[in-house]
């Protein structure tokens, strides 16, 4: 059986010599999920573990509304389901961003659930007791410390540990336009930062996989017996809007592209818009003077944030919603809020450094060096991973 998945906004052709741009759609892109025929023979007769969240999904048509969740589908298609793994967000995404997620079991299936962002990061050899094969399908934005990137990583060792495939469902990288970034320093490597990357690396999951196997990055340099479904109809141009929000934070194209850049503010004293719902679209604090920051918010416990930070105090700061599509990380809002100021000593707390991948860009800022020098210090490091990276690349 074949599905096919219109969940892309088509492209047109690019311009011809003479300037005419003919009204051609591109084909519309097709994820790795809906390739159905490429992967339920590798999963026939066999126990398999999924590690999804709410976009695990197959599409059933051109309509972004219609489609089913991949566990639902392998299930209808007769594919023995065994344990299902779920990521920071849960199973069904409902969580907050770096809230403790418990093990339970899916009400709709009865399956057994796994939380791989509770006490097990890596899950125990004893969850894969019932497992022959692991899928794993997971819609990621392309981020260095976006914490899906990171699961793989640990699904990927504790079968390479068992001998036990996965196979890895891809789906586009709605920032996979640009690279940029400093790369992570070994000695500030956390969960939301395990591999010598920059933050935005332009990989999709399947090829990070494959670099996470080929740079033999797991522990002790084993490797996993790795396939990736390919996307088909998609290069590193292709426009791509998440038909299904990656995490309850991340609420549309805006958010996702602005992310790299607005995540900083998690590890300072200054609101991401977390508690509002132009999360990662605006930024501010009660102490940023009014006169140089108009816009002003206040946040408030919601869906995706039960505890915000600032909360039920009116912040002063900036609306970046009408910015342009980023196609590089901006450093000029984080400088400018730090340069505001008055307490500095306290502006940067300890995540700061886990989100930058390196204790420099703190000092830089610190120092008042300028975005480009800070730039420049990045580049012969960025220019060594392209190298590693195309090797791994699956598309253009």
């Amino acid at each position: 059986m074949t599905l096919l998945a219109c969940n892309s906004t088509p492209k047109k052709n690019q311009a011809k010599d003479d300037g005419v741009v003919p009204n051609v759609e591109s084909p519309a892109i097709i994820t790795g999920a809906n390739q159905t025929e490429n992967y339920l023979k590798l999963l026939e007769g066999k126990k398999v573990g999924v590690v999804a969240n709410q976009t695990s999904v197959i599409f059933k048509d051109a309509s972004e509304e219609t489609h089913t969740h991949i566990v639902d589908s392998l299930i209808a298609m007769n594919v023995n389901v065994t344990t299902v793994f779920a990521p920071e967000h849960g199973f069904r995404g409902t969580a907050d961003a770096g809230e403790y997620i418990e093990d339970g079991v899916d009400e709709k299936t009865g399956l057994p659930v796994f939380s791989l962002y509770g006490k097990n990061r890596k899950p125990p050899a004893e969850f894969l007791e019932n497992i022959d094969v692991m899928l794993f399908d997971v819609q990621d934005v392309g981020v260095r410390f976006y914490t899906y990137i990171s699961t793989l990583h640990y699904v990927m060792e504790i079968a390479a540990e068992l001998n036990i495939p996965v196979i890895v469902l891809d789906r586009p990288n709605p920032n996979g336009h640009y690279i940029d970034g400093p790369i992570l320093e070994s000695d500030v490597k956390s969960f939301v930062g395990m591999h010598p990357v920059p933050i935005v690396y332009g990989m999709t999951i399947g090829e990070y996989g494959k670099m996470i196997n080929g740079e033999k990055w797991l522990d002790n340099g084993i490797q996993c017996d790795l396939t990736v479904v390919p996307l088909q109809n998609y290069t590193y141009a292709s426009e791509y809007d998440l038909p299904i929000l990656p995490s309850p934070n991340l609420p549309n194209a805006k958010s996702i592209n602005l992310y790299p850049s607005v995540c900083f503010f998690e590890g300072t004293t200054v609101s991401c818009g977390r508690g509002t719902e132009m999360q990662f679209q605006i930024f501010g604090a009660p102490y940023l003077p009014k006169d140089q920051f108009d816009f002003s918010f206040t946040p408030q416990p919601n869906f995706g944030a039960k505890t915000p930070k600032h909360e039920g105090k009116v912040c002063y700061g900036k609306d970046l919603r009408t910015v342009e599509p980023l196609n590089e990380i901006r450093l000029d809002w984080l400088i400018e809020a730090y340069t505001a100021t008055s307490d500095k000593k306290t502006f940067f707390n300890d995540f700061f450094k886990k989100l930058a991948g390196t204790t420099k860009l703190k000092a830089q800022i610190e120092q008042g060096m300028s975005i480009e020098d800070i730039k420049a210090t990045w580049q012969p490091g960025l220019e060594s991973f392209k190298e590693t990276r195309a090797k791994y690349l699956l598309y253009n």
